[in-house]
C-alpha cells in the first residue's frame, strides 16, 4: 500500500517470530517463538520477582528511616530479604528457562550431527525436569514438617513459616511446570523427526549468532 513502510526485523522481534526465511538455517533460542504458555509464565515471573525486589528496596528504606530519625525498628528486614530472595530464586529459574539464558557448555556439543543434538537436548531437558522435580519434592518436604510441627521464624516477627515456604514451593512448581512443557515439546519434535526445529527451539545457540542478536538489538535500543 503507498505510505506503507516494509517492516524492519529487530533482535526483539526476531526472539517472538523466528528466523525470517525457511533456508535461513536452523536458528538458536534467541531468534525462535517460544511456547504462548512459556511466555507468559516468563512474563508472570518476571513481574512479581520485580515487584517483590522493589517492595523489599521500600521496605528497608522505611527501616533504616524509622531507626534513624524515629528511634525504632521493624525488626524484620532481614527475614523479609531471606523470603523474597527464596521465593526470587525460584522465579529467576523460570524467566532463565523461558528465554534461554542458561548457560551451556557446547564444545563437543556444536560438533554433533543434527540428530544427535536433538537427542542431547531431549537428554538436557530430561535432566532438567528432574531436577526441578527434586527441588519440589524437597520444598514439599520442609513445608510438611512446618506444618506438622507448627514451626515458626527465630525471630521477633515470629511467622508462621508454613506461609514464606508455600510461596517459594508455588515458584519452585512453576519452574517445573516450565521444564516439563520443554521436555514434551522437545521429546514430540524428535519423535516425529524434527530434528533441526528441535535444535533451532531447544538447542544451544552458537556464540557468534548470540553476540550479533545483542548487538542488533543494543543498536536498536540506541
Amino acid at each position: 500500500m503507498p505510505g506503507c513502510r516494509p517492516s524492519v526485523p529487530t533482535a526483539a522481534s526476531d526472539r517472538l517470530t523466528g528466523p525470517a526465511s525457511p533456508g535461513a538455517g536452523p536458528a538458536s533460542p534467541l531468534f525462535l517463538k517460544r511456547s504462548i504458555s512459556m511466555k507468559r509464565l516468563s512474563v508472570i515471573a518476571g513481574w512479581v520477582f520485580g515487584l517483590g525486589m522493589l517492595g523489599l528496596s521500600l521496605f528497608v528504606t522505611l527501616d533504616v528511616v524509622a531507626r534513624k530519625f524515629f528511634g525504632f525498628s521493624f525488626e524484620g528486614t532481614d527475614e523479609m530479604g531471606g523470603y523474597v530472595l527464596a521465593v526470587g530464586a525460584g522465579l529467576t529459574f523460570v524467566v532463565a528457562l523461558a528465554e534461554g539464558a542458561h548457560m551451556r557448555i557446547d564444545v563437543v556439543y556444536a560438533k554433533l550431527p543434527v540428530t544427535a543434538r536433538a537427542i542431547v537436548d531431549v537428554l538436557a531437558a530430561t535432566t532438567l525436569a528432574g531436577m526441578a522435580a527434586l527441588l519440589v519434592w524437597l520444598g514439599w518436604r520442609t513445608l510438611d514438617e512446618s506444618l506438622a510441627y507448627h514451626s515458626t521464624a527465630p525471630t521477633p516477627w515470629a511467622t508462621p513459616l508454613v506461609w514464606p515456604q508455600a510461596v517459594w514451593l508455588i515458584a519452585l512448581a512453576a519452574f517445573l511446570l516450565l521444564t516439563l512443557i520443554v521436555l514434551v515439546q522437545s521429546l514430540r519434535l524428535v519423535l516425529t523427526g524434527r530434528f533441526r526445529e528441535a535444535n533451532a527451539r531447544f538447542g544451544s545457540a552458537a556464540e557468534k549468532t548470540e553476540l550479533e542478536a545483542e548487538l542488533a538489538d543494543l543498536q536498536r535500543r540506541i
